[in-house]
């Protein structure tokens, strides 16, 4: 019996899922991933890095750039979003004890 498909044979089909360069998940921009994007308010947030320890995708960034906020107190750090590496996967809104971190629909 012969077969009459023309599927390619295990040596003639291309790799996959497979990591050719090391640490290359840093320089691939995932943003066109995401539906929907963390916004943090800044006055909420009291700096307790759970969005930090959560994010699996390293795109929140902690900053050494001071914040005093409305009622006067002093944060040395400041957390900001690399949109370029987030997702949109909101595991950092949903982490988020204070509720600093909101998703917003994606512009288009």
């Amino acid at each position: 019996m012969t077969s009459t498909t023309l599927a390619p044979r295990w040596h003639e089909m291309p790799p996959g899922a497979v990591v050719r360069e090391l640490g290359n998940s840093a320089s691939i921009d995932r943003s066109d991933w995401r539906l929907e994007r963390p916004v943090r308010d800044q006055e909420k947030c009291i700096r307790c890095r759970l969005c930090w320890i959560y994010c699996p995708d390293g795109a929140v960034l902690e900053l050494d750039k001071p914040y005093i906020n409305r009622n006067g107190r002093r944060y040395e750090v400041t957390y900001e979003f690399d949109y370029r590496l987030c997702k949109g996967c909101g595991i950092c809104a949903e982490e988020c004890t204070v509720k600093a971190i909101t998703m917003v629909p994606e512009a288009l």
